[in-house]
């Protein structure tokens, strides 16, 4: 047996960004490897906070974690995206220590959050080779790789609405449905996303939360090198998918939710299941609509209703009696339940109560759907989630997308009809038969001898590979 090596995982800042790298963690655990994962703590209120990073040390006591602190310097003022690639950069100097505090031999490899680039330096100046993990599809790493090149071409795709642009390898793709932080061609965060594709592609390779049989078109274009004018695209290791399988999970001191309590007492498949991610919140004219589709639907359902961010240090938990219509809960009591900002997602998607999950189509949510045969309501709301929607809807075939969602305002009678398309018609019994297979072979793909297994081999062989390379050239 191979002896164990020890990967630096490198999250950007975010518990979004930190969630999918402790699945890759656990899963280089599972290997039997050594991990240790280093969090900037960056002097900012959107930041991973040292508390967030001390839950998941407790929670997983075998993987290290490192709090960075981050020097002071980023314009507060400047956009996320900006201020966020700025941090990691003022980092490195404190990532280079931690890289050179790690006992010999030193660590084997670096694995970067795809926002992290300029940490290649960092790796470049110490021999380390230098991976991404890339934790959304396969196909926003063709598009994404490609923008550098392409986009300087092209109008804002905020002027270009329905237009399609067109990537090598890929299925078009409306504008409007390219990352929102992309929208002005001119802006802050598209040169930032921009310089940040293009230095992903000097990356030792990449190792892709998705498996084979989800993305072949994908997959083909970044093997066939087509994404990168000039350069090899980086070699593409499929590794997921890598969920959370909700074990362990607690509301508070560790007991259940009661909304799990709830679900139990459902019949099988009957419920639709609303949950939007973390940044998911919705005006209130938008809640009463969905308010609205819900009850004209007549299907039972579970909710999570969040408070905006402008309002969260005045109603930190949702005034549902405000937001709502007036007796809806009363109306739907019983065949419904609202639930204040947080719900187990990863419990609730495997539940057999539930029958379809209304999502703003972040990839951790498709793939935990997946991974319960779950078919999907698209309503993307920022960052990838329209790119994700066209490769789940048209390429995938495993979800329906609401109309409206690009204006800002999605109808009643529009959450009413996908409701019961997926609920009632023999289209939603197609989308069932399609996740019923593509559970299976997700399941496959990360069973022994499956697509996902035989590619993390191939990656440590690459691995083993990089570094007989760098002894060569440091002989030399």
């Amino acid at each position: 047996m191979a002896p164990a090596k020890t990967f630096v995982l490198y999250p950007s800042p975010g518990v979004g960004h930190l969630n999918p790298m402790v699945e890759l963690a656990k899963h280089l655990l599972r290997h039997g490897h050594n991990v240790v994962v280093a969090v900037v703590d960056p002097p900012d209120s959107d930041a991973v906070s040292a508390d967030a990073v001390a839950r998941l040390a407790a929670a997983n006591p075998s993987i290290a974690f490192r709090l960075l602190p981050a020097p002071l310097g980023p314009d507060p003022a400047a956009h996320p995206v900006k201020r966020s690639l700025d941090t990691l950069r003022l980092a490195n100097p404190v990532l280079r220590d931690l890289l050179l505090s790690i006992p010999a031999p030193g660590p084997d490899a670096l694995l970067l959050d795809m926002f992290c680039v300029d940490a290649l330096d960092v790796a470049a100046e110490l021999a380390v080779p230098a991976y991404f993990f890339f934790a959304s599809a396969a196909g926003d790493l063709a598009v994404f790789l490609n923008l550098p090149y392409s986009y300087p071409d092209l109008p804002s795709f905020k002027d270009m609405g329905d237009t399609l642009v067109r990537c090598p390898g890929m299925p078009p793709v409306r504008a409007v449905d390219m990352p929102l932080t992309m929208q002005d061609k001119e802006s802050d965060p598209t040169k930032v996303r921009l310089y940040q594709f293009r230095r992903i592609s000097e990356g030792r390779g990449v190792l892709v939360n998705t498996f084979d049989w989800l993305e072949p078109n994908a997959l083909k274009a970044l093997a066939d090198d087509v994404c990168v004018p000039g350069r090899p695209t980086p070699r593409v290791f499929c590794i997921g998918p890598l969920v959370n399988d909700g074990a362990g999970i607690g509301d508070g001191g560790g007991k259940r939710h009661e909304c799990l309590a709830w679900l139990d007492t459902q019949p099988e498949k009957s419920v639709v299941f609303l949950c939007f991610g973390s940044k998911g919140a919705f005006s209130a004219a938008q809640l009463k609509e969905i308010a609205s589709g819900l009850e004209s639907s007549g299907h039972r359902f579970l909710w999570a209703v969040r408070s905006r961010p402008e309002e969260q240090s005045e109603f930190p938990d949702p005034d549902l009696e405000r937001l709502l219509l007036t007796g809806f809960l009363e109306r739907t009591r019983g065949r419904g339940m609202v639930v204040k900002n947080w719900v187990p997602q990863a419990e609730v998607v495997q539940h057999e109560a539930v029958g379809a999950f209304v999502t703003h189509c972040g990839w951790n949510s498709t793939l935990e759907a997946i991974m319960s045969g779950l078919p999907m309501i698209c309503w993307p709301l920022y960052a990838e989630q329209g790119l994700n929607k066209v490769f789940m809807v048209e390429e995938m075939k495993i979800a329906v997308a609401l109309q409206g969602y690009e204006q800002g305002m999605v109808k009643a009678e529009e959450v009413e009809a996908k409701v019961r398309l997926v609920m009632e018609t023999g289209e939603g019994a197609k989308l069932r038969e399609r996740l019923v297979v593509a559970r299976k072979m997700a399941v496959d793909a990360i069973s022994a001898g499956g697509s996902s297994e035989v590619a993390f081999a191939e990656f440590m062989v690459d691995l083993d590979n990089s570094s007989m390379e760098n002894s060569v050239d440091q002989a030399v």
